[in-house]
């Protein structure tokens, strides 16, 4: 587990609901003489969305997107109470980094201590995951494992956590029962306030990019929802796994992601091209998107010889025509002088 990065992101065509896996999760991180940066941030994700945040400079807990004003149906303190919990969460860190950088035998400089809390939820099959994974400056901690109960730590220094949590039986009964009722509950919750949004299908608009005329030609699909997708390019139909290189899927700013998948076409004669094709699969969608590879669909920043050809034109007529221009008005003040013995 890495450093957690707090880069969350929010969020046309609507297609009926499929089987999924949904998702909720805590960011926490905890800091020490970090600049610019608050000491104390937890950001909450429902299906990789930001749902809600609070921060030691704000000390507030707040909604980030509006169907999340709906804990507060059944629940009137919602907010209230769970800024509390932070603020307690808060001082709580401010000890534990304490606590660690002292069996890392340290005294000051920047250190991160960080968790990751939440649960998986299967929409069909009604399974439940749970997990809570901890971090010091961007190395494993420790870790809970729901199945076996226990602790894991990877680090010496967190092996006296280890024994001390997994022989406080009432921590592990607690932990038990969050990460198999309290948590699979709420995410529930939060999947139901926010359906029209966490339950869209979003298809992508699809290119093809080519750098220069050696480069791989690149199927690139932009604004697609949830990620669950699958991209390939097949030759007379049947997918291609060599001369193939697929990119991550990665996030864009408005919520959607993005992804690619290289062609190299380096051993491909030009008048085979029309035998491939790219295709874009999106989880829960029965249409698929099919790009032929025809060179007129290809997008690039090369320029074309059209252009060069006009460009080149335009720099040798646009000084003869301005030419011709000043020996007409020369010639016309000399005609003026003949007839009239003076310039003006």
């Amino acid at each position: 587990m890495q450093i957690f990065a707090a880069l969350v992101l929010l969020g046309t065509a609507l297609h009926g609901a499929a089987p999924m896996t949904h998702s909720m999760m805590n960011f926490i991180t905890g800091s020490s003489q970090v600049p610019n940066f608050p000491e104390f941030v937890v950001v909450g994700l429902v299906n990789e969305i930001e749902t809600d945040h609070y921060d030691s400079n704000s000390r507030k807990y707040e909604p980030k997107q509006e169907w999340m004003i709906r804990a507060t149906e059944d629940d009137p303190q919602y907010w209230q109470r769970n800024t509390e919990n932070r603020f307690g969460d808060q001082q709580l860190f401010k000890v534990n980094i304490e606590v660690v950088k002292q069996r890392f035998n340290q005294t000051g400089g920047v250190h991160i201590f960080q968790v990751m809390q939440g649960c998986e939820w299967d929409d069909e099959t009604d399974e439940v995951k749970g997990y809570e994974q901890y971090a010091y400056d961007g190395e494993d901690f420790i870790s809970y494992d729901l199945k076996t109960e226990t602790w894991v730590a990877p680090k010496q220094q967190a092996v006296i956590s280890k024994h001390k949590w997994d022989n406080n039986k009432a921590l592990m009964a607690q932990k038990k029962h969050y990460f198999t009722q309290i948590c699979p509950e709420w995410l529930k919750k939060y999947v139901k306030f926010g359906r029209s949004s966490l339950l869209r299908k979003d298809l992508p608009s699809v290119s093809l990019l080519q750098k220069t005329p050696s480069s791989p030609v690149s199927c690139h699909a932009t604004g697609f929802y949830p990620d669950g997708a699958m991209m390939f390019w097949r030759k007379d139909g049947e997918e291609l796994h060599e001369d193939v290189d697929l990119g991550e899927i990665l996030p864009n700013h408005d919520g959607s992601f993005q992804m690619s998948v290289d062609l190299d076409l380096s051993s491909v004669k030009p008048e085979d091209w029309t035998r491939y094709d790219c295709v874009f699969q999106l989880v829960g969608v029965k249409e698929h998107i099919f790009t032929r590879l025809e060179e007129e669909k290809i997008r690039t920043n090369r320029e074309k010889p059209t252009d060069k050809n006009g460009i080149i034109i335009a720099a040798v007529v646009l000084p003869l025509v301005l030419l011709l221009l000043l020996l007409a008005v020369i010639g016309f003040l000399v005609y003026r002088r003949r007839i009239t013995g003076r310039w003006c």
